[in-house]
């Protein structure tokens, strides 16, 4: 049964009806899904599972990993599902779910999970060390994660339930939070949760190592990348915004504003920076885009805006952060496929394998509960009284764009007024060459708030992605690496390598340097082979779209080819999707496929295909294509599918080879596109 709200205000939102009421129904929701499959009061968190074979505890790890998995899964269960419990605890005391009252649940579960020796102890840092058999103070545990989330859900309801346990509880309580708060740690966002246990520990009384503290912080602060975005391993994603910017302001409030002020002023600064562009990053409705690792978490990206209202001169917009994070969270609790006997799936939307990665279980989609933080914040707070607004979506004209061009995390995103859709392009991208579910995550040439990323449909084609093939040796090859250069002139511009290894030498590696611009619907490509061997052929793919009864149209107009398909999503929401071809491509195609699509069980991909046969012949270089999309089944126009009036070339022979490419559009605009000095400017 899809979440519907009892309590709606169309006044005071006028997008979402969704009001702080309609916030706690939402949770209420979530949590009657959690505790209807909790056979007693003193029993763990342990959830149906519908993926068995990417996700723990795994099946064939040794007796000491599946112990140390099974403890894990308790405690993601028991802090996740925390992160909803908390903010109602705090509203309501006596709130009970499922004939469970919370505050005594929580209250009881948290400190067996800190107790040694307990049948529902998750184990210290030193107990798992010494389950694991290992002397490695390296080592890292999930269990670090966790402690994060549980400490900033017993300062979420501190009155209800932390101040209720005696000091002896709390000493233990406090003893396990420092053993991983001083430990070893992952070199990335992880530093935050040993940062915030200290934190808590730090305003509760507790001794802590300020060192270690300030060590984690400068560390912090130094992956910093500009734009109110931080670098979290070789990629940027989400992890910036549900992690680095909701822990850094809860840490100022918590130690950095009294004990590290330079510190706690970078990151309020870093915060309000995003808050600059991050809106524009959802589109119309407010739908999160999906992009990067641990998508499972859903809404939680929204978080962002609530973690900047907790600072001291906080710059967010509380009428917008409130329409987005409403926005985003009725596009999954309105879907039918979201749960699984009350959980969330282990997908985007329904179940989604390629999605999941093999370091979550059936509990960690709660982490979308750090989205119901903005609980925390009273009725009164302007994020619960300010009228919704929609920001840039009021403003944009007919067809209108506005383009954000963000360098130092490498993200280019464009509001499309004609279809309501924020389609993002990112560079500075690195994925392992044999890590085809990380190219899904990063390496799309656009990710599309409406069509989420299709996995492999085919070893031929791929959605926004192009797939080489070498004709000697039958190999495929995907692009893992994407270099970043820019915007020039209303154009993007970045590399992308396949099959790229640090051992080689990037002359020796095949590439595609990519040259995009959006135009009303969609985005046009201008993009231009750079190899070093041949013959081979190459496919490029269009978004993968929702096969659930679809009309397909073939159009030709000159040298140009379309496909149109006409069609619904699972919800019943009309989509349409063209793509067109242009120079450098010899046909257009489409395949059907099954279980590659988020959306719906059965999708269709649009392609186009070329080859290249002479190993240094001057043939075609420059492939131009264009993917638009509409959120009706209203024609386009002849105009918006073939686009292009004209294509001029500086060789004479126009294949592209050298010089710039100047593309006429049939609306007047004109982009000059130079791949020469590209070279000089690719970032990574």
């Amino acid at each position: 049964m899809i979440f519907q709200p009892n309590t709606l205000d169309f006044t005071v939102s006028p997008y979402t009806g969704l009001t702080r009421d309609s916030w706690i129904e939402a949770g209420e929701y979530l949590l009657t899904g959690i505790f209807k499959n909790i056979k007693s009061m003193h029993d763990p968190i342990i959830m149906p599972r519908k993926e068995t074979e990417v996700t723990y505890p795994h099946k064939n790890a040794s007796k000491a990993q599946r112990e140390i998995e099974r403890k894990a899964e308790i405690f993601e269960g028991l802090a996740r599902s925390f992160f909803l419990a908390a903010p109602l605890i705090h509203n309501n005391p006596d709130i009970t779910i499922c004939s469970y009252k919370l505050r005594d649940y929580y209250k009881e579960q948290v400190l067996r999970a800190c107790t040694k020796g307990d049948s529902n102890s998750v184990g210290s840092y030193e107990e798992q060390l010494e389950l694991a058999e290992s002397k490695d103070t390296f080592r890292t545990f999930q269990q670090t994660v966790e402690t994060c989330a549980l400490v900033i859900c017993l300062w979420s309801c501190k009155a209800e339930l932390w101040d209720t346990y005696t000091k002896e509880e709390k000493d233990i309580i406090a003893v396990f939070l420092s053993s991983y708060a001083h430990a070893s740690t992952v070199p990335q966002n992880w530093r935050l949760f040993n940062m915030l246990d200290m934190a808590f520990l730090y305003k509760e009384g507790y001794s802590i190592d300020e060192d270690i503290m300030r060590d984690h912080g400068q560390a912090i602060l130094n992956f910093y990348a500009g734009d109110g975005w931080y670098r979290d391993g070789h990629s940027f994603d989400y992890y910036s915004c549900w992690a680095f910017n909701v822990y850094t302001p809860i840490w100022n409030l918590w130690y950095g504003y009294e004990k590290e002020p330079y510190l706690a002023q970078k990151f309020e600064e870093n915060s309000n920076k995003l808050m600059e562009t991050y809106s524009d990053f959802f589109d119309c409705d407010g739908f999160t885009n999906m992009w990067g690792r641990s998508n499972i978490y859903r809404n939680a990206s929204t978080s962002a805006f609530d973690g900047n209202m907790m600072l001291r001169n906080s710059t967010a917009d509380p009428g917008l952060a409130r329409r987005i994070s409403s926005g985003s969270l009725l596009q999954f609790l309105t879907r039918e496929d979201f749960l699984h006997e009350g959980i969330p799936t282990l997908g985007f939307y329904g179940q989604f394998t390629p999605l999941v990665q093999g370091y979550s279980c059936a509990e960690s989609p709660f982490w979308l509960g750090k989205a119901f933080l903005c609980l925390h914040l009273p009725s009164d707070h302007p994020f619960w009284t300010a009228i919704e607004n929609n920001g840039i979506w009021e403003k944009l004209r007919k067809n209108e764009i506005k383009e954000t061009t963000l360098n130092g995390p490498a993200l280019c995103f464009t509001n499309h007024e004609a279809n309501g859709e924020t389609i993002l392009r990112s560079g500075k991208v690195v994925r392992n060459c044999r890590d085809e579910h990380g190219m899904w995550n990063y390496s799309k040439l656009c990710f599309n708030s409406k069509y989420p990323w299709e996995s492999a449909p085919s070893k031929d084609v791929e959605a926004q992605q192009y797939v080489l093939k070498d004709s000697t040796t039958g190999d495929y090859s995907k692009a893992n690496v994407t270099f970043w250069h820019g915007k020039r002139e209303g154009v993007l511009y970045r590399r992308q390598f396949f099959h790229y290894e640090i051992s080689k030498e990037c002359t020796w590696i095949q590439a595609v340097n990519l040259a995009d611009f959006p135009v009303a619907h969609g985005i046009v490509r201008v993009d231009k082979l750079k190899l070093h061997r041949r013959p081979i052929s190459m496919t490029l793919g269009a978004y993968g779209f929702p096969d659930n009864g679809t009309e397909i149209i073939r159009l030709e107009k000159e040298n140009a080819k379309a496909i149109i398909l006409k069609g619904h999503d699972f919800t019943g929401r009309e989509k349409q999707l063209a793509m067109t071809l242009y120079d450098g491509w010899e046909e257009i195609g489409f395949l059907n496929s099954e279980g590659t699509n988020p959306d719906s069980k059965k999708s269709i991909i649009v392609y186009g295909k070329l080859t290249s046969k002479k190993q240094y012949g001057y043939e075609p270089y420059i492939m131009i294509s264009q993917v638009i999309t509409k959120e009706s089944l209203e024609d386009f126009t002849e105009e918006e599918i073939f686009s292009i009036a004209s294509v001029e070339y500086t060789d004479k022979e126009k294949c592209g080879g050298y010089g710039p490419v100047q593309v006429l559009l049939k609306d007047g605009d004109r982009k000059v596109i130079e791949f020469e000095g590209m070279e000089g400017n690719l970032q990574l």
